[in-house]
């Protein structure tokens, strides 16, 4: 109906060269012997980044059904050891299955090692002792604990996983070979659903964030326009008291009630919306900060790279916007490079002022050719280019040519332009 797709996936593995290695494949698609599209794979870079995915957050505790569910197949399989005379290795089998029950209650806190116990003990000690698997029928609820794995498991966590049942399903097939099929397509079926599950919740977390993103800048702006109609009204006010001032000082005194009284009335607006935006999260209570705070991220390096800053020109009146939003570039540059710079030893943070604009410079020294994500998992660089754009400047971002990674923001001393 569509046509004659025709894939053809070639190897190329690329030897050792000035000590490093890379391995990678192309994998091109044909359709309809015209168009061709072509993807550049590297392994490599795909297992690390597997590796490193951390764990969904947060991890449920045990909830009222997983004690259910243990009181329920305890004695299910022991039901079934009763009814089946033929189990192979009943009493082992049985055992070995109602023990490893108690399992399903840490499968989401510890999913790597309940998933091991399970395995070695339904499938390597059987193949040692020279017995056949255990199979009881009721064993059927082991699989939940590959979905457990995939769905709440980090990268790690599922890589290992993923090699221990590869073994546990090739040692279980060794006395029944026409089994493995069945076994593959089973494990891979569950393997999916985890996943699948995995990655619906965190497109489902990442819609709320966006959400309440988009409330966030919807209050934001109805800030902005209650303080600029108050701010109005008070300006309006100061320039009628100054005209009358001379001729009514009755009407000046009038002029600066109402002043204080729109005054007054924007700050109580301005707290409200502040308790909204700030709904569900504590406090900060610590001064804004600036500049002079840069040297606080020296300290976030901790074992990885260094982070060296340097200021340099006069920085001592600059707006408080701009001194903010300098240090918040800065962080969220220095956190970017810790979590995503590959071999990355050093860290520079140079900030240049001159008598219009700051400029910033944040590098590192990581790998050229990893590519960074669009955004983290606050505002990202996206955030940081919104954050420039409102103070009147310029915020880029990307991969160095010279090696690495770099963030230069330009921004006006005084702010944006009123």
């Amino acid at each position: 109906m569509f046509g004659a797709c025709e894939a053809l996936a070639s190897w190329n593995p690329h030897l050792p060269r000035r000590g490093s290695w890379r391995s990678s494949f192309r994998l091109e698609l044909h359709l309809f012997g015209r168009a061709r599209l072509s993807y550049d794979v590297d392994v490599l870079a795909l297992l690390r980044s597997v590796w490193d995915e951390p764990r969904p957050a947060p991890v449920p505790a045990r909830v009222w059904r997983d004690w259910v569910l243990v009181a329920l197949l305890m004695p299910a399989v022991a039901l079934e050891g009763v009814l089946r005379p033929d189990l192979p290795w009943r009493a082992y089998s049985v055992a070995v299955t109602i023990g490893l029950v108690p399992t399903l209650l840490w499968r989401r806190t510890r999913p790597l090692s309940m998933l091991t116990i399970c395995f070695v003990a339904t499938s390597l000690i059987p193949a040692l002792l020279g017995g056949p698997s255990s199979d009881p029928y009721t064993a059927a609820y082991l699989l939940i604990l590959p979905y457990a794995l995939f769905r709440w498991g980090s990268g790690r966590d599922v890589v290992i996983g993923f090699a221990v049942m590869l073994v546990s399903v090739g040692v279980s097939t060794i006395s029944e070979p026409g089994d493995l099929v069945g076994a593959l397509a089973v494990m891979f079926a569950t393997i999916a659903l985890g996943g699948a599950f995995r990655y619906r919740a965190r497109a489902r977390m990442r819609e709320l964030d966006q959400v309440k993103l988009l409330e966030r800048e919807q209050l934001a702006r109805d800030l902005h326009d209650t303080v600029a109609h108050h701010v109005s009204a008070m300006a309006i006010r100061a320039q009628a008291g100054l005209a009358t001032s001379a001729s009514g000082p009755e009407a000046a005194t009038d002029a600066l009630r109402v002043i204080e009284a729109e005054a007054s009335r924007a700050l109580a607006e301005m707290r409200a919306m502040v308790r909204v935006l700030r709904r569900g999260q504590p406090a900060d209570l610590t001064p804004g900060r600036g500049i002079g705070d840069l040297e606080e991220l020296t300290r976030q390096g901790g074992s990885g790279p260094s982070v060296d800053v340097e200021v340099s020109g006069d920085v001592g009146d600059l707006s408080p916007a701009v001194g903010s939003a300098v240090y918040r570039l800065a962080q969220e540059s220095v956190t970017n490079a810790l979590r995503h710079a590959r071999h990355a030893t050093r860290v520079e943070i140079r900030v240049a002022a001159d008598e219009t604009s700051v400029h910033l410079r944040v590098s590192d020294d990581g790998d050229s050719g990893h590519i960074r994500p669009a955004a983290s998992a606050g505002y990202g660089i996206l955030g940081m280019i919104e954050r420039a754009d409102l103070l009147g400047g310029t915020c880029v971002a990307g991969p160095d040519p010279g090696g690495g990674w770099t963030v230069t923001a330009v921004l006006p001393r005084t702010g944006p332009a009123t």
